[in-house]
């Protein structure tokens, strides 16, 4: 029996859940290609947004304007009044289909990519080969993207590079970003200098021993990172070094997860393969209160 209950059924495949600056629920759904928002206390919700080379990471620019990533194409959006525009390109840095996001308060965006074709690799193997301790991923790029479009490599020879979080300042450190490495089963987390650059890479929590591939993550305003596992019908919460506090249940396999409000909002799938879920409408979004 799932912890969560459903909010909204019907999806293809959604990914990202964000807050928005508005307060609504704002999510992408990959193979319909749209960007939509929802209100949690009425339902309602509006498509925002339409995305042909499919939606994916979310995040706001200091003045509001909604950034999104471009899958296919590698290429970070903005919208304006007038639709979306271009405001990074990332073919440079990108080795495979672009991903998550996040943006931080001063408007600087970290952008993940799968680095190889996953999705291809899993058609024709399976699950099996990447579980077991001696596989070992193509690493690639995590791309930092300035205010102005400038995109430059902010870490080199990360395994899927996935979910990211900023971390609370914590006993005098300022806080850190927290990246989900998704093959490489584990959270690692670097120290943000004043110009966005990364620095001082740690593994955070190792979490092949629990079988979570992290995917999407959110972190909650204790310094917990909670964890969308991609293998898994649950959400975990982690602490550093990888202790799990807490487990909500979710109906199918969760790939993404956020915090809106009180409540922890899980994108929810049978799989992530394309064949599975690019024509049936089995995704889910799932809330559980906090």
């Amino acid at each position: 029996m799932a912890d969560t209950t459903v909010l909204r059924e019907g999806l293809r495949y959604g990914e990202c859940p964000r807050q928005g600056p508005d307060g609504r629920l704002y999510y992408s759904d990959f193979y319909d290609h749209e960007v939509r928002a929802i209100d949690l206390d009425t339902g309602v919700e509006e498509v925002v947004c339409t995305v042909p080379e499919q939606p994916s990471g979310l995040g706001w620019l200091p003045d509001g304007r909604l950034l999104v990533v471009s899958m296919r194409d590698r290429r970070v959006l903005r919208l304006d009044d007038g639709g979306l525009v271009e405001h990074a390109d990332l073919n440079g840095i990108a080795t495979f289909h672009a991903n998550d996001m996040l943006i931080d308060p001063h408007g600087r965006a970290y952008v993940g990519n799968f680095g190889f074709d996953l999705h291809g690799a899993l058609a024709v193997g399976g699950e099996a080969p990447m579980l077991e301790p001696d596989w070992v991923a193509p690493g690639t790029s995590l791309a930092l993207v300035q205010p102005d479009g400038t995109a430059t490599v902010a870490a080199e020879d990360l395994k899927f590079p996935n979910g990211m979080g900023l971390l609370p300042d914590r006993n005098g450190e300022h806080g850190r970003l927290v990246v989900a490495e998704t093959l490489a089963f584990r959270l690692t987390s670097f120290a943000v200098a004043d110009d966005g650059t990364l620095s001082d890479r740690r593994v955070w929590a190792s979490l092949r021993e629990h079988f979570i591939a992290p995917d999407g993550i959110a972190v909650d305003a204790d310094g917990g990172v909670w964890v969308a596992p991609a293998l898994q019908p649950f959400v975990f919460r982690v602490e550093e070094g990888g202790e799990i506090t807490r487990r909500v249940e979710t109906s199918q396999v969760c790939f993404a997860v956020g915090i809106v409000e009180d409540k922890l909002v899980c994108c929810t799938a049978p799989s992530s393969q394309p064949e599975v879920v690019a024509e049936a409408r089995l995704g889910k979004l799932e809330v559980f209160a906090l």
